[in-house]
């Protein structure tokens, strides 16, 4: 009975996609959450009569043949890199890219991870960094006695002190990218990290070709659709259901199979 170990494949497909939808629907209001979609391939086929064959000793061939399906499995969950809607915040720290790009974040293990959640803060010593306290790259500093700082579309930071009348420049905020975004590993906290999948990152300034801009007093809101993500909890559910039916009626078979032999 192929039927109940199909529909079970099924039952697991739907299930994983329940999960991917319900994080989605989570992180709703997560900044810069890239929502997920799960991708689902057909097993392999059982080939009870193989197309293309000879049918007779006359060279007749099989026009179709006869596969039977084993079910269906999970290849993989995609993130929809597409951007989300920029809020004014109107605090000087935040920062949203309008365009593709991530900031480089330094994990106290030496390791360099990718966000484009741009809610950063300063810590004791004046630097600017996540809200873990992870330094943000290349490491700029505002001084104790800075009354105002100023961050343009290129990730130029300047800063105004106290009496003077020019801003000096602390430094320059760098953007990367990466070959494949969809190959980053994500890592919790708004961070991902670099793999073979992903391909080695290109760094350059905002603003350059290939590269977004920063906006100084904005947040990217997470691309969650929530009416999508309804709607497609509602249809995961009713496959879901029709897959255990299925599954049911196997078993009502098998039954009915045994109640013969035992008649």
């Amino acid at each position: 009975m192929r039927a109940m170990n199909i529909a079970a494949t099924g039952m697991q497909a739907q299930q994983t996609n329940v999960e991917v939808i319900s994080n989605n629907i989570a992180n709703m209001n997560t900044t810069a959450y890239s929502r997920r979609l799960p991708e689902f391939t057909d097993l392999l086929y059982q080939n009870v009569q193989r197309v293309g064959t000879f049918s007779s000793q006359n060279n007749t061939i099989v026009p179709s043949g006869i596969q039977l399906g084993l079910g269906v499995k999970t290849t993989s969950v995609y993130r929809d890199t597409s951007q989300g809607t920029l809020n004014n915040t109107n605090n000087t720290l935040d920062l949203a890219i309008q365009g593709k790009g991530y900031f480089q974040i330094l994990l106290p293990t030496g390791e360099y991870a990718y966000t484009r959640d741009g809610s950063f803060q300063l810590s004791p010593s004046g630097q600017i960094v996540t809200a873990e306290g992870y330094t943000v790259v290349p490491g700029i500093t505002v001084p104790n006695n800075a009354v105002g700082v100023t961050i343009n579309n290129n990730g130029q930071v300047s800063i105004n002190i106290d009496g003077q009348t020019t801003p000096t420049v602390a430094g320059q905020l760098t953007l990367a990218t990466f070959p494949n975004d969809a190959g980053l590993e994500a890592e919790g906290n708004n961070l991902f990290l670099q793999t073979q999948s992903s391909g080695n990152p290109i760094v350059a300034n905002p603003a350059t070709p290939g590269f977004g801009s920063i906006l100084q007093g904005f947040l990217e809101q997470s691309n969650v659709n929530v009416v999508s993500e309804i709607t497609n909890l509602i249809t995961a559910q009713r496959a879901y259901e029709m897959n255990s039916k299925v599954v049911q009626t196997a078993d009502s078979m098998m039954q009915t199979t045994n109640q013969m032999k035992t008649a």
